[in-house]
């Protein structure tokens, strides 16, 4: 059966997948499934107690939680009762979390534990339509959303029946999920989305990774995060289990526990596992060593499906044989694809995880557009790597004179909540949703994204600065953890850097250079601002003019959602940081040459 509404899938796991494990989560040191016929029953018994508590069509609710099989079981049991299931980060502050319940009028909230509860109750209490505050974890003092389904279990035929009346009327239509979204500035806006936004979504998706009951998908992103979510969807489409990682420090020893086929991931994931590896190889000796740059050298020239010649494609074979099989050993073994999107992906990257049989599913997309625009796929002659693919299937695109992408289709959103003037600003008489980015499209198919149309700025030469691209080549350098390229109404460009420190800290070993305890007092090391401004001078011989980095500046801080340099799906807060920075900035401009 193909969905129309994100719930059908539960109708799909009982005719297509019975008897199958499909979710997982560790506790206890131990990996505990579900399979789907207790996602189904559990999914309507929290349905069913919504009904028991008086909830209707259109009611909110908000989740605060990490990924976990529990956010499966409230989302689509609320999405059976036609309540909006408003699911939130929980990196958030209070202010923050106070905003969203109000604005988007949530009559219960669900935290996933004491933390959470502790951060959450003064916004709870503060505002007075939501009537419910539940946790997923036992907290002392605090209702257990079990509550809410033994409500759902001790209910009566009259409640069961309205629940199938009610399924029968939801439209693909109608108003699913709400998801804020501050990207890296202002105010959060609620992006209304509907069952066909994310069924659209899940199905041109899953008809791109093919996978099958028997792979073994680690989930990574969010579930808040709309691309977490959609590839939480499409996974469960196809069958196959879904583990949910720890946290970010487990990855790679989830990975390899489970021996997982897939997972997904932000750039900045792929980045530390590629700098993870790196600093192994580096750390070998004589012979182990050379030939393991001999095979990262052949996998950043990386070109598919016959691009180069047999001679370069048997000496890849020979790298894999001796290298490339033992990083795929290090993340379990059998993991063969990625989902990757949220941000701009190095094309190195792209190319040197092919290489090692690893497949980047690079994509691109908003949460606005469910999000899914475009895709890189397995094969010809919808792949090319350093793109980010081609269209989905019942998408439409078009390039505006100025080069802002836009888009028309099934994944366009409904509108902002309670915000018609914004809506407005962003969709034009024709249906045409305005994405705010710049790109371009290549031999008319696959889309190059350069930048955000509000990020890049001018010189005062006239010339036009793209962030984006210089920032991802800079970030190129193994000594490059983050960086931000300023320079708007100045002369010239000129970067904030923060040092890979791990790296960083080895090389200076390496070179019998003493490492001061503290980071503040390592960027001031001559000898790293040497190699640091070497590293610029390299990448700027490879750049035009107007685009050089003229001058640099080490920071010691490492950026974070938690310290707010970064947003929750680890976008560069621009103006949080050319505050913090301010008087660093200003001293990078107040000579000019």
């Amino acid at each position: 059966m193909t969905p129309e509404r994100t719930f059908d899938l539960l109708d799909r796991y009982l005719s297509e997948f019975r008897g199958r494990r499909v979710l997982a989560e560790k506790t206890g040191g131990k990996w505990i499934h579900y399979t789907s016929e207790e996602y189904h029953e559990t999914a309507h018994q929290f349905a069913w107690g919504l009904l028991e508590l008086g909830f209707e069509k259109g009611d909110k609710i908000v989740t605060i939680t990490n990924n976990r099989p529990q956010w499966n079981f409230v989302d689509l049991g609320m999405a059976m009762a036609g309540v909006v299931h408003v699911p939130v980060y929980t990196s958030l502050n209070l202010y923050e979390y106070r905003f969203i319940l109000e604005h988007s009028d949530a009559k219960m909230v669900i935290v996933a534990d004491k933390r959470l509860y502790e951060t959450v109750l003064p916004a709870f209490k503060s505002v007075p339509a939501v009537e419910y505050f539940y946790t997923f974890n036992q907290v002392e003092g605090a209702a257990c959303w079990t509550e809410v389904l033994d409500l759902g279990k001790k209910s009566g035929s009259g409640t069961r029946k309205k629940l199938e009346s009610i399924k029968k009327e939801i439209l693909p239509d109608d108003f699913a999920s709400l998801i804020y979204t501050s990207g890296t500035t202002g105010t959060a806006k609620g992006v209304m989305l509907s069952h066909r936004n994310l069924v659209g979504n899940f199905l041109a998706a899953a008809g791109v990774f093919r996978l099958t009951p028997e792979d073994r998908y680690l989930s990574i992103l969010p579930l808040c995060h709309v691309g977490g979510r959609m590839g939480n969807y499409q996974t469960q489409y196809s069958g196959a289990c879904i583990y949910y990682a720890e946290s970010m420090g487990t990855i790679a020893e989830n990975l390899k526990e489970i021996r997982a086929t897939g997972f997904d991931a932000v750039p900045r994931i792929l980045e530390k596992i590629y700098d993870n590896v790196i600093a192994r190889g580096r750390s070998l000796q004589g012979m182990k060593k050379r030939i393991f740059f001999w095979a990262v050298g052949l996998g950043l020239r990386y070109a598919p499906f016959g691009e180069k010649s047999w001679f370069y494609y048997r000496k890849l074979k020979l790298a894999d044989r001796l290298i490339f099989s033992k990083w795929r050993e290090a993340l379990g073994g059998e993991a063969r694809i990625v989902g990757c999107g949220g941000a701009s992906l190095q094309p190195r990257l792209e190319r040197i995880f092919w290489a090692s049989g690893l497949k980047i599913l690079n994509m691109y997309g908003l949460t606005e557009t469910s999000p899914i625009i475009t895709i890189n796929r397995q094969e010809p002659p919808l792949c090319k790597l350093g793109t980010v693919g081609a269209l989905i299937n019942g998408v439409e695109l078009k390039i505006m004179e100025d080069g802002e992408i836009c888009c028309r289709g099934h994944n366009v959103m409904l509108g902002y909540y309670k915000d018609d003037a914004l809506t407005k600003s962003v969709m034009d008489e024709d249906g045409w949703f305005h994405t705010g980015d710049v790109g371009h499209l290549e031999k008319g198919t696959f889309l190059h994204v350069t930048d955000r149309k509000k990020e890049i700025f001018k010189l005062s030469s006239g010339k036009f600065i793209a962030p984006q691209l210089l920032e991802n080549r800079i970030k190129e350098s193994l000594f490059v953890d983050q960086v931000m390229v300023v320079g708007e109404h100045q002369k010239f460009a000129s970067a904030l850097l923060v040092p890979n420190f791990k790296f960083l800290k080895d090389w200076c070993q390496s070179r019998e250079i003493p490492v001061p305890v503290e980071p503040d007092q390592l960027v001031c090391l001559p000898q790293v601002i040497s190699v640091y401004q070497d590293e610029i001078s390299k990448i700027n011989r490879t750049l035009a003019v107007p685009e050089r980095i003229q001058r640099i500046r080490l920071v010691p801080d490492e950026w974070s959602p938690q310290s707010g340099e970064l947003s929750a799906s680890l976008k560069l807060k621009r103006k949080v940081l050319e505050e913090k920075y301010k008087e660093l900035l200003d001293s990078i401009y107040r000579r000019q040459s």
